[in-house]
């Protein structure tokens, strides 16, 4: 069995030692294709693959079709909007992620921006604590309770919503929990997003919400990009001249937003979320179990294409 790591952005050595030792006690081979920058040359690295491990790398149609031998396909990460889970399915190809193994570089990610805008970026001028303010939530899973778990430690008031959960279900002696995205936008000093990118949530965030903010408010996205609408993002900006953004990824119109509003928009040069060495670790090495345990014991328990 060959298992391949293609990987744009390759991960720390320490991950690929781990992920290696993994896959080689278990009597399997390791392949590398890091640093590639053109689609051919994962098409050609698939073609033989029996498991794939991939990052931010898109796993489209064409990669599923090239990989003839493929039989599962683990994005070492939460989110999988990179993964064609239809061609995945038509090709009897299970698609995992790692949930959870990059939560708190990316709770931490967030508390750091909500700092960073509080702070103006650290330029000269008088700044803000975030001790005494409210933060809303925006979707409770790994992410979103990690940041919520932070900011109650930092002395602010947490509000959450879930679109399972009605808000009683999640309310405990530290988090107050919501039953609509408008109640919790209304409270939002500070807004974490954690949305997953999904066809129905796409676009979902616009001046609607973003227009009951209370004043001075900033919000902070670290999920995915895509869940913004980015026109309406630009409107609502140049209406409410005290409202903040910053985004773990820029928005299409980056350029336009950061020439408009300053020091009110920032976002960071390339996706941080799970750039840190614990993160790159625990998501590779726990992606080579889940292939060891599907390859091995028919071990389905993240799959994703069900």
């Amino acid at each position: 069995m060959k298992v391949l790591i293609a990987t744009e952005k390759p991960f720390a050595k320490t991950a690929v030692d781990g992920i290696r030792e993994i896959v080689e006690n278990a009597g399997m081979t390791l392949a590398l294709l890091e640093n590639y920058t053109e689609k051919e040359q994962l098409l050609q690295a698939v073609a033989e693959a029996d498991a794939l491990i991939v990052r931010s790398d898109k796993v489209t149609r064409d990669v599923v079709e090239a990989a003839k031998n493929l039989k599962i396909v683990v994005r070492a990460g939460a989110g999988y909007d990179n993964l064609d889970l239809d061609a995945c399915t038509e090709h009897q190809v299970v698609a995992m992620n790692t949930p959870g193994q990059n939560a708190n570089a990316v709770a931490e990610l967030a508390v750091g921006m909500m700092i960073y805008m509080a702070r103006n970026q650290f330029q000269p001028g008088t700044g803000t604590e975030l001790r005494g303010k409210t933060l809303g939530v925006h979707a409770f899973g790994d992410i979103g309770r990690l940041v919520a778990g932070l900011a109650t430690g930092l002395g602010m008031k947490v509000y959450v919503y879930h679109h399972r959960f009605k808000g009683s279900e999640l309310q405990t002696d530290t988090i107050n929990g919501v039953d609509s995205p408008e109640e919790l936008y209304k409270v939002s000093d500070y807004l974490s997003l954690h949305v997953p990118a999904r066809p129905q949530s796409i676009g979902s965030i616009g001046k609607s919400l973003l227009s009951l903010l209370p004043t001075g408010a900033c919000i902070i996205n670290t999920s995915r990009k895509e869940i913004m609408n980015e026109q309406e993002l630009e409107e609502i900006l140049a209406e409410r001249t005290d409202l903040k953004y910053a985004s773990d990824v820029a928005p299409d119109n980056q350029a336009v937003l950061k020439e408009k509003f300053g020091n009110r928009v920032y976002a960071t040069p390339k996706k941080m979320g799970a750039q840190t060495k614990e993160a790159n670790v625990n998501a590779g090495v726990a992606a080579a179990h889940q292939i060891v345990a599907f390859l091995k014991e028919g071990d389905r328990t993240f799959q994703l294409n069900k």
